[in-house]
């Protein structure tokens, strides 16, 4: 009689776990699913340029919310009690990002001076009952939309293709930064280097052997709004005809001298042609890399005087900027640059300091060999390569004709030399000007003297003036 209530009851227990084990996997899912719209992480604001001084260049606002997506972003700046809507999005799918960009100069209203940035978020989080996490960004900013100025006070008339000029001027007191654009490349103006004249800026800049020489250099000041000046230089650029050659590669030259020089055991395993080039072009612009880092950071005053000297009993076997097609078995397999003069005398010769400095590198520089590099001050370095020892530390100040070392083959050196480079802020450049003291009493001695642009081009229009060679004005 009882027995059948019983199997009721066991049938039952089935259904009631299948139920259960149901609403569990409900209440997994759900939270699962759910679980990221309760995320209680606000989002993330984020403005450039994040400087206190807001200028013509256009605001950028970032705004990100890695969980539940942007709902809302309002973007306002306040003045002399006048709110100014920059920015004010509502968002019917919620976005991952949101980025704004804004001319202050362009918003209706707006002044130079004191204001208050303001930017707030909301994201979709269903979190703190459903509202969302909020975010906000208040800064005080000064709106400054006018640029800096300049006045050129000397310049240069004459300038080498590949080789240095030097300017002399004036930028009003918000500059941030100044110098000599050109091209791709920015030289750097230093106050405090013109006698009398603590107000002055001095500018070596170049005219760098692989930039067009119909490129036109300016003169720019930016002050810390962002805001930019420009003035365009003029000066004849005076041509110098760079040589090219073809060096023929011999399986012992690139068995001995190449090969070493990989660091990759696997890849000295490849064809001799494959190898050189891996050497060469690879090995080269990490190594030019590396020169340019260094010779970039700069000491803001002149730690060398009068003229570069060039390694005593010397003679130059390779120029500067000659263009190298090298080849393997008569077939033309790279192309490269030699950036610097090659210098020999005898073997394990001393190589001596070009003029008085500190030393920034000493060390193994790849095709460079066994490497020293000295900062001259204002941008200015010389280099000195191929070297058998170094007998100078880094942070060493050393003196004109000081011996650094002595010469060897290290690096990609078929044999013993010398191989001395000048670079000004990270660009190789003409070294024969700065061993020559009538270029640096014409060009750079007069400026650091200050005397008046129509003084320095007096004195410098007669002696260059019967100087052959073609050039372009720049105009």
């Amino acid at each position: 009689m009882n027995a059948f209530p019983s199997d009721r009851r066991r049938s039952k227990l089935p259904i009631l776990i299948v139920l259960l084990v149901i609403v569990i996997v409900a209440i997994a899912g759900g939270t699962y699913f759910l679980a990221p719209r309760f995320e209680s992480e606000p989002p993330q604001i984020t403005v450039s340029p994040n400087a206190d001084a807001l200028g013509v260049a256009p605001l950028e606002i970032q705004v990100t919310d890695k969980g539940a997506g942007l709902k809302s972003v309002t973007a306002t700046l306040s003045q002399g009690g006048t709110e100014h809507k920059l920015a004010a999005e509502q968002f019917d799918r919620a976005v991952s990002e949101k980025k704004i960009a804004v001319a202050l100069a362009k918003v209706p209203g707006v002044k130079e001076g004191p204001a208050v940035l303001r930017v707030t978020a909301r994201d979709a989080s269903l979190w703190r009952f459903f509202a969302g996490n909020d975010a906000a960004l208040e800064k005080n900013v000064t709106i400054d939309i006018t640029p800096p100025t300049l006045e050129l006070i000397a310049d240069d008339r004459y300038v080498n293709f590949g080789g240095v000029g030097a300017i002399v001027y004036k930028a009003s007191a918000d500059t941030a930064s100044s110098g000599v654009k050109i091209g791709d490349y920015f030289f750097r103006g230093f106050p405090g280097q013109v006698k009398g004249h603590p107000d002055h800026f001095l500018a070596l800049f170049a005219h760098p052997y692989n930039v067009a020489p119909e490129a036109r250099p300016t003169l720019v000041a930016t002050d810390k709004a962002g805001n930019t000046r420009e003035m365009r230089l003029a000066y004849e650029l005076k041509n110098v005809k760079y040589k090219k050659s073809t060096i023929a590669l011999s399986d012992g030259f690139l068995q001995n001298k190449i090969t070493p020089l990989l660091a990759d055991a696997s890849a000295r395993q490849g064809a001799p042609k494959d190898v050189f080039v891996a050497v060469n072009k690879q090995l080269r612009k990490q190594n030019e890399a590396d020169i340019t880092a260094v010779t970039k950071k700069t000491t803001p005053s002149i730690l060398w005087k009068d003229a570069f000297a060039q390694l005593s009993n010397s003679k130059v076997e390779a120029n500067f900027a000659d263009e190298r097609t090298y080849t393997y078995k008569g077939e033309p397999i790279d192309v490269a640059y030699h950036l610097g003069y090659d210098l020999s005398v005898t073997k394990n010769y001393p190589a001596e300091a070009a003029n008085s400095g500190t030393v920034a590198f000493t060390g193994d520089l790849g095709i460079y060999g066994n490497t020293v590099i000295l900062d001259h001050g204002l941008g200015l370095y010389t280099l000195y390569s191929h070297l058998n020892s170094i007998d100078v530390k880094l942070g060493d100040n050393v003196a004109k004709r000081q011996v650094l070392g002595r010469t060897g083959e290290t690096g990609l050196a078929a044999g013993d030399h010398l191989h001395f480079g000048v670079y000004l802020d990270g660009v190789a450049v003409l070294p024969v000007e700065w061993w020559d003291q009538k270029w640096i009493d014409d060009n750079i001695t007069p400026k650091l003297e200050g005397r008046s642009g129509q003084e320095i081009a007096e004195a410098q229009q007669p002696a260059k003036a019967t100087r052959k060679g073609g050039g372009k004005k720049r105009r």
